[in-house]
C-alpha cells in the first residue's frame, strides 16, 4: 500500500493550528499532534526520562510527572540545553509519526506541529500550511490559554521562526486573525490536495 501523503500544518504559538486541525478532523482527515505525541514521550519513555534529567542536571519528575515549567525556564534560557532536549525528543517522535501514518486509510494525513521546520519535521511531509495571526491576538490568546505573562509568551516567540520566514516555505496560508474566515481557506486546501492525489493515482 503507497503510504497517505502527508500534510505539515504549522504556525506560531497563539497562531491557531489546533482550531485549524479540528476542522480537519471534522473533514476526516487524521491529525497527528508532535506537540502532544512529544509530551507522551516524555512522560512514559523511561530512557527519555532518564536522559531529560540528566540534560537539566537535577530531577524534573519529583511529583510523578514532568515539571514543564522548569523544564521551560531551562530550556528558554539555555540553547545548548534546548538543542540537546530537541535532538533527544525529536527523533522519537518523527519515528511514532512513521508508524502512524503507515496506520492510517485516509487519502492523506497531517502533522501539526509548532516548530515544524525547525525541528526538521518538514522533511516528512508532502506540503505544508502555515497558520497566521496577528502578534498582538496570538499573544492574548496565549496568556488567557497559558496563564503566562506578556514577557514569557514574547520569550517563546523569540525561539521560534518568525511568520516571513515560515510563509516562504509553505505551499498554503491559513488567516486566522479575528475577522478571517479559516473554513474556506481549510476546504480549499482540502479539495486542492485530493485533486493533486486523485491525478497521481
Amino acid at each position: 500500500m503507497k503510504p497517505a501523503f502527508k500534510l505539515g500544518v504549522t504556525g506560531g504559538i497563539g497562531s491557531g493550528k489546533t482550531s485549524v486541525c479540528r476542522v480537519f478532523d471534522v473533514l476526516r482527515v487524521p491529525v497527528f499532534s508532535a506537540d502532544r505525541e512529544a509530551r507522551e514521550i516524555m512522560e512514559n519513555d523511561n530512557g527519555i526520562i532518564r536522559r531529560l534529567n540528566s540534560i537539566a542536571g537535577k530531577d524534573l519528575y519529583i511529583n510523578g510527572s514532568l515539571d514543564r515549567t522548569e523544564l521551560a525556564t531551562i530550556i528558554f534560557n539555555d540553547r545548548t540545553r534546548l538543542e540537546k532536549v530537541n535532538l533527544l525528543v525529536h527523533p522519537a517522535v518523527f519515528d511514532h509519526f512513521r508508524k502512524w501514518t503507515l496506520e492510517q486509510t485516509a487519502p492523506y494525513v497531517i502533522m501539526e506541529a509548532a516548530i515544524l521546520f525547525e525541528s526538521g519535521a518538514s522533511k516528512f511531509v508532502d506540503r505544508i500550511a502555515t497558520v497566521v495571526a496577528p502578534v498582538e491576538q496570538r499573544v492574548e490568546r496565549v496568556i488567557q490559554r497559558n496563564k503566562l505573562s506578556r514577557e514569557q509568551v514574547m520569550e517563546r516567540m523569540k525561539n521560534q521562526t518568525d511568520d516571513e520566514t515560515r510563509i516562504k516555505l509553505s505551499d498554503y496560508i491559513i488567516s486566522n486573525s479575528e475577522n478571517d474566515m479559516i473554513i474556506p481557506a481549510i476546504l480549499k486546501i482540502h479539495d486542492d490536495i485530493l485533486t493533486f492525489i486523485n491525478t497521481q493515482s
